[in-house]
């Protein structure tokens, strides 16, 4: 590492080329198979010099079309970046360059009222983008930043300090970008009414863009479309299905798919190369992996936890290490992972040895529900739902299905051991790619013993259509849900799974397109009171005038300590912890199971336990690291 002018580390940046690169190979991927040589046409090669043929797909005439257009000295086109713990990490896209235009792209910061180079790297081949890492950053003051190729072309941006002075921290929630619209003018609206929420964070949840082998091009599409806000404010982009080239993904830990019904035969289509590519412009200026062990085919991961303001967020990668179904379970509808037997054995799905999350991403999430550095809630965060929160499915003839194992309602069992591992830290899951808002409360063994989870509406909800409709049409069971809508309460999903409805947009007129129900979320969670609120907003909404509404349902307000609904059974004799506002981690003692583990107020506490048997209660600063008592419940 070398010390430089403005007082922080130059980091090691993960680059994979230099600037003796061949930036027009036609195929960077490889020619072996039609994934291969396909990918990724419209950016690679000689981008510039290609003629129109009708064999050509739509994405890659528009793409080409676009790049031969632009003003060259929008070159750079845009950023994206997170610090924490003292890392900077930034990522800058640039267009497809020419032969004789720079390959080199400086990151300067504002000091003394004056740009300060700080480091100069390479643009990566393929996929046109640039990454810097910073170790030392200071997080405690504003600075401004600058991405600058060369003379060309630059890009500014602010990276703001963390708000750990502020009690409300505001997240935006977004996902399912669906390029089927008009142009780019169409985000202008959702993108000035996130700057008029100014969150702290945005969290893009995934399908940043929908034209699968032309990846660089729709990633370019989204960003220059969200640009004016990611710029200023931490940035978190997880990659689904569709942003690798798939309509669905079983990712079955790195393997190969034939593509076989939609890929759910399991594992990646396209090249190992291609999916890093993809998941370097999107993930790699998150925080570094918890476990940066590559999967199968050398496919990289980026999960990872980040802090912003006193928020813990774990980023999953729930797709990743999810099995297939396809020769795995029975079939039970026409397609491998649709079920539409409403009298199937919902235990012929839940085999032993099927894999939702995985075992590596289980032991990340032990480790950060007992990991309180800077932290005063917990957030998680994933690509899809931990249910399966929809009845009717389609477009033009949409269809009631019992069950989509395109959820991370299965395999049931994965399912409630991640849930189970989020309500130990009681947190918060946020969540996109379902094409229809909704906001659920868990249940495991019980409804309403887990955590409360909001899945965003798209952002342009035109790819598919989505609704939740009980056949019933009836109000579900339990305590009942104040709500203006008629299908909330209790209810058990298509495989099982028990749900809490609170809240749902349903689209009125897929064909009008203020009636689509797409939109985004805004997340508040505030620190002193530990109350979270969720709300969701239409697309179009004018929320600068003041008089626009969210959807009906909406806001939804609770305390984190909801996050665990299970009722205690009993309490552990009251203790003086070591310090004020100490983390707590109660473990069973027989099992080993960590039983919960957060932040509580005061320097009193008298720990619940949810089942007979003998239990250690630690506590300190920011993890259980003094035991203050041991106890058996008979």
């Amino acid at each position: 590492m070398k010390q430089i002018g403005v007082g922080f580390m130059v980091g090691m940046a993960v680059c994979v080329c230099d600037a003796a690169v061949n930036y027009t190979e036609p195929y960077p991927f490889g020619e072996a198979t039609q994934w291969a040589k396909g990918s990724d046409n419209s950016a690679v090669g000689e981008w510039w010099d290609k003629s129109f043929t009708n064999t050509w797909q739509r994405y890659e005439k528009l793409a080409v079309k676009w790049f031969t257009s632009l003003d060259r000295k929008d070159a750079m086109a845009f950023a994206l970046y997170t610090h924490d713990h003292g890392v900077l990490k930034i990522t800058g896209q640039c267009f497809p360059l020419l032969p004789d235009e720079p390959k080199m792209v400086t990151l300067e910061v504002m000091e003394a009222g004056a740009w300060k180079a700080v480091e100069t790297l390479p643009v990566e081949y393929p996929g046109w983008s640039v990454h810097f890492r910073l170790e030392g950053w200071d997080n405690t003051t504003d600075v401004p930043y600058r991405l600058r190729l060369g003379d060309l072309s630059s890009f500014e941006g602010l990276i703001r300090k963390d708000p750990i002075d502020q009690d409300e921290i505001v997240v935006g929630v977004l996902s399912c970008n669906s390029p089927r619209d008009d142009e780019f003018d169409t985000r202008l609206a959702s993108v000035a009414a996130l700057k008029h929420h100014d969150p702290d964070l945005l969290f893009f949840g995934g399908d940043q863009n929908y034209t699968h082998d032309e990846a660089t091009y729709g990633w370019l599409q989204f960003g220059v479309q969200f640009a004016e806000v990611m710029k200023d404010r931490p940035t978190i982009c997880i990659t689904d299905d569709h942003d690798i080239g798939h309509g669905n993904l079983w990712g079955e830990s790195g393997a190969v798919s034939a593509g076989l019904s939609g890929a759910a035969d399991g594992g990646y289509m396209f090249p190992a190369s291609f999916v890093n590519m993809v998941e370097r412009q999107q993930c790699w200026n998150l925080p570094d992996p918890f476990d940066a062990t590559p999967v199968k085919q050398g496919i990289r991961v980026y999960y990872t936890d980040l802090n912003v303001g006193g928020i813990s967020f774990a980023i999953l990668e729930d797709r990743k290490f999810k099995s297939a179904p396809m020769n795995t379970i029975p079939q039970m509808g026409p397609r491998p992972d649709h079920i539409n037997n409403p009298v199937y054995d919902r235990g012929a799905v839940d085999l032993p040895g099927l894999s939702l999350l995985g075992a590596r991403q289980m032991a990340f999430l032990d480790a950060w529900a007992r990991d309180w550095r800077g932290a005063e809630m917990k957030v998680a965060l994933s690509q899809t739902a931990f249910c399966g929160a929809v009845h009717i499915h389609g477009n033009k003839n949409p269809k009631r299905l019992l069950a989509d194992l395109d959820c991370n309602g299965w395999p049931q069992t994965g399912r409630n051991e991640a849930v189970r591992a989020l309500r130990r830290a009681r947190a918060t899951h946020l969540c996109g790619d379902q094409h229809l808002a909704v906001s659920v409360k868990h249940g495991v063994d019980a409804f309403r013993d887990g955590p409360y989870a909001f899945t965003s509406p798209a952002i342009v909800n035109t790819v598919y259509g989505r609704w939740w409709h009980p056949e019933s049409e009836q109000a579900g069971g339990g305590e009942p849900v104040e709500s203006p809508l008629p299908w909330v309460g209790d209810y058990e999903d298509g495989l099982g799974n028990k749900i809490t409805m609170l809240a749902y947009a349903n689209p009125r007129d897929r064909s009008v397109r203020a009636e689509r129900g797409d939109g985004y979320g805004i997340v508040r969670f505030r620190k002193a009171s530990g109350e979270t609120v969720f709300e969701c907003w239409p697309r179009f909404a004018d929320v600068e005038k003041g008089d626009s509404e969210q959807y009906v349902g909406w806001p939804i307000t609770f305390e984190v300590a909801e996050n665990e609904g299970r009722e205690p059974i009993a309490y552990l004799k009251e203790v003086t912890l070591p310090v004020e506002n100490a983390v707590v981690e109660l473990t069973n003692d027989t099992t080993g199971e960590l039983v919960y583990c957060y932040r509580v107020k005061g320097n009193r506490f008298r720990a619940p336990v949810y089942e007979k048997g003998s239990y250690t209660l630690r506590a300190g600063l920011d993890r259980g690291e003094k035991v203050v008592i041991s106890d058996e419940i008979k």
